[in-house]
C-alpha cells in the first residue's frame, strides 16, 4: 500500500478513518458510519460499566469492547483479567453477531473463563459468574447454529456486508453486565 495514502490520526499514526457499522465493520468511504470510541479514555469502573452497557444495550458490542479495552490498559494490575475478559465477551458477541460462529463462540469461551475468576467477588456489581454462564450458553447456541447453517465464509462469503448463517441479534443477545435476573439476562418481553 502505498504509505502517502494510508489514513493518518493527528499524531500521524496509521488509522483507518473508514466509517464502521454498528459491528464496527468497515463502510465505503463517503457512507454514513457509527460515531467510533475514542481510544484511551480513562473512565471509573462504574463510568466503564455503564457506558458499556449503553453501548451492548444498543446492539454495538464492538464499541463496547473498545471500552472494556481502555479499562484493561488503564486499570490497575488485579482487574486487568477482568476487563479484558469483559473485552472478549463483547468481541464474541460482535462475531456471532456477524455470523462468525467459530471465532464468535471461541471469544465467548476464552472471555468466559477469564471473568469466571472474578465469581462471588462481582467487583463494582458486575455478576461474573452469570456472565460466564451465559457467554457459554451463547457459545453453544452459536456453534449449533453454524453447525446447521454453516459459517460466514460457506454462506457465500458475505463478511462484512451482511450476517452469515447462524448470526444473532447483538441487542436481542446483549448480557447485563450487573444483572437484573436470575441468568444475569434481560428478562424477555413478549
Amino acid at each position: 500500500m502505498d504509505e502517502a495514502r494510508r489514513d493518518r490520526d493527528g499524531e500521524g499514526r496509521a488509522r483507518n478513518a473508514r466509517p464502521r457499522d454498528g459491528l464496527g465493520r468497515p463502510l465505503p468511504y463517503g457512507s454514513e458510519g457509527v460515531a467510533r470510541q475514542p481510544e484511551g479514555v480513562v473512565r471509573s469502573p462504574d463510568e466503564t460499566v455503564r457506558e458499556a452497557q449503553r453501548l451492548l444495550d444498543a446492539g454495538m458490542p464492538f464499541h463496547a469492547h473498545e471500552v472494556f479495552e481502555d479499562a484493561w490498559k488503564s486499570g490497575p494490575e488485579a482487574e486487568r483479567e477482568l476487563w479484558r475478559g469483559l473485552a472478549q465477551l463483547a468481541v464474541g458477541l460482535t462475531h456471532a453477531a456477524r455470523g462468525n460462529t467459530r471465532g464468535g463462540a471461541r471469544l465467548l469461551r476464552r472471555g468466559a473463563s477469564s471473568v469466571e475468576r472474578f465469581a462471588g467477588a462481582d467487583p463494582y456489581g458486575i455478576r461474573a459468574g452469570l456472565l460466564a454462564e451465559w457467554a457459554r450458553g451463547l457459545a453453544a447456541r452459536v456453534e449449533g447454529a453454524g453447525a446447521a447453517g454453516g459459517t460466514e465464509e460457506e454462506a457465500g462469503g458475505r463478511g462484512a456486508g451482511s450476517p452469515g448463517a447462524g448470526a444473532v441479534d447483538a441487542a436481542a443477545e446483549a448480557p447485563r453486565l450487573r444483572g437484573d435476573g436470575p441468568s444475569g439476562r434481560r428478562p424477555r418481553v413478549r
